[in-house]
């Protein structure tokens, strides 16, 4: 990926999210309660080298649309060292179709599919994202992937599926989460995210030498 446009998108975007996310988050379903339910668990990697990295993004977000062929690259080539986990942020303030994102993502994963339409979503995110009501255009997307649309109509509705969303939200709001995307690494949250492709292999390569010497 291009190292000067990857820059210059998330500077466009980094002000913005920062001083929005602050707006009360409203679930779908408009519990505010605590949650009980477990959050999601989708996993990439062997993890041989112990290195854990979690994100928590949202499917509207351009700046987590440019990030991702980051992160996908930087996972594939990592994958026998590390694990990394995608948990969901929908910033629904902002980002009026991130809830239908997520549920999308999560209902595939229902399937055994959830990475599949995790990269449908982001490379896709101008087609789902422009319609008023984007289900239709979401359930192609679970036709395209092979799955049982009838199934992914139910499960996208269903309350296990909004309550996983809800839990994952609200797992990252207590370490801090403000933005999208927020990165954790080894259980630390970064602070300010890599600002170009080599940056974040950077950061990676670091986090796994320095595992290997313990």
């Amino acid at each position: 990926m291009n190292n000067r446009f990857f820059i210059i998108v998330l500077a466009s975007v980094a002000v913005f999210f920062g001083v929005f996310f602050a707006t009360k988050h409203k679930s779908s379903n408009g519990s505010g309660g605590a949650s009980t339910t477990q959050t999601s668990n989708h996993v990439e990697g062997e993890n041989k080298a112990g290195v854990v990295l979690i994100e928590y993004g949202d499917y509207q977000c351009p700046a987590c649309k440019a990030y991702y062929p980051v992160v996908k690259q930087v996972v594939e080539k990592h994958k026998a060292n590390i694990k990394f986990q995608f948990k969901n942020l929908p910033l629904v303030q902002i980002h009026k179709h991130a809830f239908e994102g997520a549920r999308a993502a999560e209902a595939a994963a229902k399937q055994g599919k959830f990475w599949e339409m995790h990269d449908l979503l982001y490379e896709n995110q101008d087609t789902w994202t422009a319609p008023t009501d984007p289900v239709s255009v979401l359930e192609s997307f679970a036709g395209r992937l092979g799955l049982n649309v009838a199934q992914f109509k139910t499960d996208y509705a269903s309350s296990a599926v909004n309550d996983v969303i809800n839990a994952d939200y609200q797992e990252a709001t207590k370490i801090g989460a403000n933005s999208t995307p927020t990165f954790v690494l080894n259980g630390k949250k970064l602070e300010q995210n890599p600002n170009s492709a080599d940056a974040f292999e950077k950061l990676i390569t670091d986090a796994i030498a320095a595992a290997q010497k313990k």
